[in-house]
């Protein structure tokens, strides 16, 4: 059996292959009142899910194409996930970008950073005028915690007897689908949730790290 049959590797987005949330950086730069911070309260109380919170936040937002575009152009990946993607594809394995962020965002960064032909999994966003049109192609009524079901994707796949899943993440949105994978690499709240209730858990703060235990993970 190859070695693309043997593992398959998901990687979240903000905050693990950026170095800080860009979702996040762009609601509070650019909104037009602080409304968002009532409402990401709200999330972080479990009073409502991801999709309302992004929802209610980004209809606050107001930026044109081309300050997106500039900004966008400004955000830099983790020097070492280049050469992860590099390493991983000479041995036959595609990585999944499983994220709530919006795919138009993480597709611009990846481009602006020499990085083409990933599959991105993500919420949906385009400009009409200055004001971000949203939506959640992803999200599952019986699952109103998050706007993107990432686990989902997991079980869309066909694969073969045997295979390991990896996962990178760092968020909330991870906890769930970081269940359902036999490798998981961890930092911030996703370490928090995992650190005491999973021992096999790899705790990592950059890239880096996560490169070097992959080469001593995959022949």
């Amino acid at each position: 059996m190859s070695t693309a049959h043997q593992f398959e590797v998901y990687f979240d987005f903000d905050n693990t292959i950026t170095d800080f949330d860009v979702l996040d950086d762009i609601i509070q730069r650019f909104s037009i009142n602080d409304d968002w911070r009532r409402v990401e309260q709200a999330w972080e109380a479990g009073e409502i899910g991801s999709r309302e919170c992004l929802k209610q936040q980004l209809s606050q937002v107001r930026i044109s194409e081309a300050i997106l575009r500039e900004y966008l152009g400004t955000i830099k990946v983790d020097p070492a996930f280049p050469s992860i993607i590099a390493w991983l594809r000479r041995r036959k394995i595609e990585p999944v970008i499983l994220s709530d962020c919006f795919s138009s965002i993480i597709a611009d960064i990846l481009e602006n950073n020499g990085i083409a032909g990933l599959t991105i999994r993500a919420n949906e966003m385009r400009l009409k005028g200055d004001r971000p049109v949203v939506t959640f192609p992803y999200y599952h009524s019986i699952c109103t915690k998050c706007a993107n079901c990432k686990t989902s994707h997991l079980f869309r796949r066909n694969r073969p007897e045997g295979t390991k899943k990896i996962y990178i993440g760092d968020g909330l949105s991870d906890v769930c689908p970081a269940a359902f994978c036999e490798i998981l690499f961890a930092k911030d709240k996703l370490l928090k949730h995992y650190s005491k209730i999973r021992k096999d858990c790899i705790p990592f703060r950059n890239l880096s790290t996560v490169y070097s235990h992959l080469q001593n993970l995959l022949p």
